[in-house]
This record gives C-alpha cells, sequence and structure tokens, in this order.
C-alpha cells in the first residue's frame, strides 16, 4: 500500500505553526531465515556406535538409529540382519549448521565413525547391511560429499580406496525402540566396550572443538 508523506504541526513561537515534512517510510524485504534444523544421512556398520558418535557433536540435536536403501515392508531388525532387504543400518542426524557444518560432519563419518575403506562389513560385523553409504538429501550435499572424498583420496588419508556408496535419499525408517541410544543405555555392554566406546573417545581426541560430553 502506498503510504503517502505526512505532515506534523508543530505549535511554535508567536503562535504560528511550523510544518514539519517527514520523508516517506521505506520497509526493507524480510530477509530469509536459515533453518534451524537440518537432516543427514548415514551407514557405517552398526547403528549403536554411529548414533552415539555423532550424539557427541555440539549443534546435533537427534539421532536416529534406523534402516535406509530398502522399503517399509522390511524395515525389521530380523529382516536387515539376513542382508537381502537393500537396507543398510543407518542413522538420521538432525543438526543446526549454523552450529556445525555439513562438511564437518563428514570428516566426522570418515575419519572417526567407521572405516570407509571397508566394503559391506565393518570390523566384526559383515553384510551389506553394514555397508559404507551416504544417503544425500539434495545435490549440495552431494557435491560437499564428491569433494571431501576427492580430498580424502588426494592427501592419502586411507592406504586402501574409499568404497562409501554416494546415493539419493528416499526413506528412513527409525529401528525398534531397544536400539535407540543403546549405548548410552548399556556403556558396558561386551560389543560396546570393544568397538563402539573406543571411537568416542577418537572423536574427543582429535575434534575437541566438536566434542560435547
Amino acid at each position: 500500500m502506498h503510504i503517502r508523506n505526512l505532515k506534523i504541526g508543530i505549535c511554535a513561537l508567536a503562535g504560528s505553526v511550523l510544518a514539519i515534512t517527514m520523508p516517506t517510510p521505506t520497509f526493507a524485504a524480510p530477509v530469509p531465515v536459515q533453518a534451524k534444523t537440518a537432516t543427514a544421512v548415514f551407514a557405517g556398520g552398526c547403528f549403536w556406535g554411529m548414533e552415539a558418535v555423532f550424539e557427541h557433536l555440539k549443534g546435533v540435536s537427534e539421532v536416529v538409529s534406523g534402516y535406509s536403501g530398502g522399503n517399509q515392508a522390511t524395515a525389521h531388525y530380523d529382516l536387515v540382519g539376513s542382508g537381502t532387504t537393500g537396507h543398510a543400518e543407518s542413522i538420521k542426524v538432525s543438526y543446526d549448521p549454523s552450529q556445525i557444518s555439513y562438511s564437518q560432519l563428514l570428516k566426522v563419518y570418515f575419519l572417526v565413525a567407521h572405516d570407509p575403506t571397508q566394503l559391506n562389513h565393518q570390523d566384526p560385523d559383515w553384510g551389506t547391511q553394514y555397508r559404507s553409504a551416504i544417503f544425500f538429501v539434495n545435490p549440495e550435499q552431494k557435491r560437499n560429499v564428491e569433494t571431501t572424498i576427492a580430498e580424502l583420496n588426494k592427501s592419502h588419508a586411507f592406504t586402501k580406496p574409499i568404497v562409501t556408496q554416494v546415493v539419493p535419499f528416499k526413506d528412513f525408517y527409525a529401528a525398534e525402540g531397544y536400539h535407540q541410544n543403546f549405548i548410552a543405555r548399556n556403556p558396558n555392554y561386551p560389543y560396546v566396550v570393544v568397538n563402539d566406546l573406543p571411537k568416542i573417545e577418537h572423536l574427543r581426541k582429535q575434534f575437541p572443538v566438536l566434542y560435547k560430553q
């Protein structure tokens, strides 16, 4: 709506009135507000350890263990464990991009959370359900992943080739309740002590600025 110039009369000396012309106010266009929460989906071995590592990152608000790569009808632990469903044990990470970037998440994923050079297994766990995979949710994430892998290859960060799948995100299905926050609830579980707690300590030492207790 057009706003006219306004004149405000002010009583002045000798009974005269001075008229002051006010400029037409201008209104700046709304500044887009960056989304406070973004999503990343990763797979790389048992989701217990993956979940625990990312839960210890500043800027991460939630990590959910689940399944991605297959369909809803087969998103059940016993079926996924057969290695025939197309699913990978995965995590969905909700984070604030103003506090931690997707690039930083990728560095933690590649250098702490798992070994991206192991094909269809992670240490004691074997099968396609334990494969290394990144499910990108938009083209920007895809470019970021490709750039990170190229940098790691160029720096010879690993002695073997990176075999991580980089595929579009389709769906994510939360795992059964007893898998959620498994390490926090079972810190003395033998598998956790041997395979997962060392990753959390590695995170604390390698990325102290990102680590939260």
